[in-house]
């Protein structure tokens, strides 16, 4: 009796899932470029996890505070810039860093990669005045 009770449950909770997912269709959204919004969670979690990771350990370690601070800072330097930036300008920073003269001036020298990593430490800035308690 408790198998067939399992069985059925288990049925009723496929089927459900499976009219839930065929019946709700998909909803497109053709914004305007004034109305799109960037997406906080935009950012792929293993991003998050790596920033929050490296940020952890520049602070002195796995601790509650020290975490959850990163993760703040995380999200709101989501709130500012895009994964494609943020990617964008942590690429030309790794790029750009110990390279000097001609070699480094690919990466260090044009308008996007000025403008990239402008926007990074100004919005790493403000994230971390705003996440951690001095």
């Amino acid at each position: 009796m408790k198998h067939t009770y399992k069985v059925s449950i288990l049925s009723l909770f496929l089927i459900t899932t499976i009219i839930a997912c065929t019946a709700t269709p998909e909803k497109t959204v053709e914004q305007s470029p004034v109305q799109a919004t960037v997406l906080v969670n935009d950012y792929p979690t293993r991003d998050r996890v790596e920033y929050v990771l490296n940020c952890v350990a520049q602070h002195g370690g796995l601790t509650y505070i020290t975490q959850y601070a990163c993760g703040c800072k995380i999200d709101k330097i989501a709130e500012k810039l895009t994964f494609t930036e943020f990617e964008s300008a942590k690429t030309f920073t790794y790029l750009s860093k110990g390279q000097t003269g001609d070699a480094g001036a690919v990466f260090r020298d044009p308008a996007q990669s000025k403008d990239l990593r402008t926007r990074l430490k100004q919005a790493e800035s403000a994230a971390e005045k705003s996440c951690f308690v001095k």
